[in-house]
């Protein structure tokens, strides 16, 4: 490896004889960045890897917010697909690609989407309309194929309002019908390498899958390993069992993991002690993403993404 001593004049890198001279002081900053962003890399799995999710970044392209992601010290982006497009079928290869290369460029993983059913509107998981329920499935396969081409790994399934089951509809159908709507997505991810997860919510958002109890029992009806839960810290502070206690019953069934407060803030800026919930994730040997995902942003972004994870990093017990 090159030492410092070999930067000379007019940004030239000498490397003796026969060596190779390379053309500027920019271009050497880039390759030393760039091994040390692998390096990084490389040591991830020696501790917890944590991400954060890109609409934080209000106004922001995705494309300009992850070299700030990677700047602050994550290791990942959780990309919103409605920050890109209306419609992820609308977003074209050169552009997924160049998502991708601009996570890979600057040293960072794309842990996966979510918020995956705000835009387009009309989709609905358990509509008694037979034709929204298509569409929604349909919709469900771009998603997963929009996550795979620009790197991601998970695809987080929230979306409160368009699971709802319907007045009128019995909740078995509309279970049944929702299990019909991810048969051909789950196939999908299969083929991709994506995993599906699904988030079980408050009974406040929806009145469908609201406890990882449940959010288990239904992917496990398909029997794939495309087929997973999130835990999101915000919503298993509505459930009766204390979170360690989910967390280690929920194991190996969790795909992901969201890292917020029940103020709806990032970790740290509530009363949600994470101490205990780093324990319960190291014991039960989860090796994911703790992303944080926050849904109240005044105190700006800066200062959400540098708090948020310099406490996660406390409360895991991992030097700054």
């Amino acid at each position: 490896m090159y030492g410092i001593s070999g930067l000379q004049r007019g940004g030239k890198l000498v490397t003796g004889a026969g060596g190779l001279a390379l053309e500027n002081e920019d271009y050497v900053r880039y390759k030393v960045l760039r091994v040390l962003r692998l390096l990084r890399k490389s040591e991830r799995n020696l501790r917890m890897k944590f991400s954060i999710c890109n609409e934080i970044y209000q106004g922001m392209e995705l494309e300009d917010a992850i070299p700030l992601i990677a700047e602050e010290g994550y290791e990942a982006v959780e990309v919103a697909p409605f920050t890109v497009a209306g419609h992820v079928a609308d977003v074209p290869a050169e552009r997924r690609s160049r998502i991708k290369d601009k996570a890979e460029d600057a040293g960072i993983d794309v842990a996966g989407i979510h918020w995956v059913l705000i835009k387009p509107e009309g989709l609905h998981m358990t509509h008694i309309d037979k034709d929204i329920r298509r569409r929604t499935s349909e919709y469900f396969c771009d998603l997963v194929d929009f996550c795979a081409d620009i790197g991601g790994r998970n695809m987080i399934v929230g979306s409160p309002k368009q699971r709802n089951v319907m007045e009128g509809v019995e909740f078995g159908q509309a279970w049944e019908w929702a299990l019909d709507t991810f048969e051909d997505p789950v196939k999908r991810a299969e083929d991709r390498g994506v995993t599906i997860c699904i988030e079980p919510l408050a009974a406040a958002e929806t009145n469908f899958i609201n406890t990882a109890e449940d959010a288990i029992r239904f992917v496990k009806t398909k029997q794939s390993s495309a087929f997973k839960i999130i835990l999101d810290v915000k919503a298993m502070c509505t459930e009766s069992k204390p979170i360690p206690q989910i967390i280690k019953e929920s194991w190996p069934e969790f795909a992901h993991f969201h890292a917020n407060d029940r103020n709806l803030k990032g970790p740290g800026f509530g009363e949600v002690d994470f101490v205990p919930i780093a324990a319960a994730l190291k014991e039960v040997g989860y090796d994911g993403y703790v992303s944080v995902e926050v849904f109240k942003f005044e105190d700006g972004y800066a200062a959400i993404a540098r708090a948020s994870l310099a406490y996660l990093k406390k409360a895991f017990g991992i030097s700054c």
